[in-house]
């Protein structure tokens, strides 16, 4: 039986600090705005692996996660 396609979730990620345009370049297809104080990456994700992925990226680059959440 074929798996079905799913669309893409939009997600944004807060992480602390203000990230340079030279780091979020390491998230592509992700866009960088600036909170007050900190940073955020919104973008498409396409399935459990990518979030994974995205997740152990910030991990392995020691930006601090703030919040991960599905937006509209």
């Amino acid at each position: 039986m074929p798996s079905q396609r799913q669309r893409p979730i939009r997600y944004r990620f807060v992480v602390r600090g203000r990230l340079s345009h030279h780091l979020a370049s390491a998230f592509e297809g992700l866009e960088l705005d600036w909170l007050q104080g900190d940073s955020s990456l919104t973008g498409p994700i396409v399935d459990q692996a990518h979030l994974q992925g995205v997740l152990d990226r910030l991990r392995d680059l020691g930006i601090p996660l703030v919040s991960v959440n599905p937006v509209e």
